[in-house]
């Protein structure tokens, strides 16, 4: 497996210390799973409550479009 070298400050790596021991797990993979999660493709886990969130007029449905304003295109 691949290996990376991080360079951190003091205040930083005890900030990271302590959240890996306070997910009981070693300084390596809490970094991985931090690495994971900002390069995962998957959207956020809350991200379908979003839905309808936005109260706003501007966000309204255009009105459907005419059969008659489709480009001519060649008959089969």
């Amino acid at each position: 497996m691949p290996q990376v070298s991080l360079y951190l400050d003091a205040a930083t790596l005890k900030k990271v210390t302590l959240a890996a021991q306070n997910q009981q797990v070693s300084i390596s993979k809490w970094v991985a799973e931090q690495v994971r999660s900002k390069v995962n493709d998957a959207y956020p886990k809350d991200f379908a409550q979003l839905f309808g969130a936005i109260s706003d007029d501007t966000f309204a449905a255009p009105p459907p479009l005419a059969a008659s304003d489709d480009a001519r295109r060649e008959s089969l």
